[in-house]
C-alpha cells in the first residue's frame, strides 16, 4: 500500500471535510475499507462522503443490517463488517454483490472479511479516541 495522505482532525467538522475531499477523488467501481476502532469516527466519515456525493446526510452504520444502499451517481454502497467473522456469512448475506461497476463501495470494519475488499480498494484508517484529535492515514494500493 502507498500512503497518499496522513491528516489530522480536530473535530467532526474536520473530519466530515476530509470524507468531503475524499469522495471528490472516488470514482465509480472504487472500493474503501475503513477501518478504526468503535467510535473512531468511520459512520461520520461515510455519512460526509454521501453528502458530498448525493447531498444526503442521512446516513448510518448498518450494523444490523449489513449493508445500505444511497441510489444515485453514482449508487454508494455502505457494509458494515462488525459483527462478522466468517467468510461465508459475507457469501450468505450477499455483501460481494455491493462490489459494481457503477457503485463506489465504502465498508466500515474490513478486516473482519479481509477477501471481501477487491484488490484495488483504497485503505483508510482512523485512530483516536474520546475527545482527541483523529489521525487518518489514506493508502492505494501500488
Amino acid at each position: 500500500m502507498k500512503t497518499i495522505a496522513r491528516v489530522s482532525a480536530k473535530n467532526v467538522a474536520e473530519l466530515e471535510r476530509i470524507g468531503a475531499e475524499l469522495a471528490r477523488a472516488l470514482r465509480p467501481g472504487d472500493a474503501v475499507g475503513l477501518s478504526g476502532g468503535l467510535g473512531v469516527g468511520k459512520t461520520s466519515l461515510v455519512r460526509a462522503i454521501v453528502r458530498a456525493l448525493h447531498g444526503d446526510d442521512a446516513a448510518a452504520s448498518p450494523t444490523f443490517t449489513f449493508r445500505h444502499t444511497y441510489p444515485g451517481e453514482p449508487p454508494v454502497e455502505h457494509l458494515d463488517l462488525y459483527r462478522l467473522d466468517d467468510p461465508r456469512e459475507a457469501v450468505e448475506l450477499g455483501l460481494e454483490e455491493a462490489f459494481r461497476p457503477e457503485a463506489i463501495v465504502l465498508v466500515e470494519w474490513p478486516e473482519h472479511i479481509p477477501g471481501l475488499m477487491p484488490p484495488h480498494a483504497i485503505r483508510v484508517t482512523i485512530e483516536g479516541v474520546g475527545d482527541a484529535p483523529r489521525s487518518i492515514a489514506i493508502e492505494r494500493p501500488g
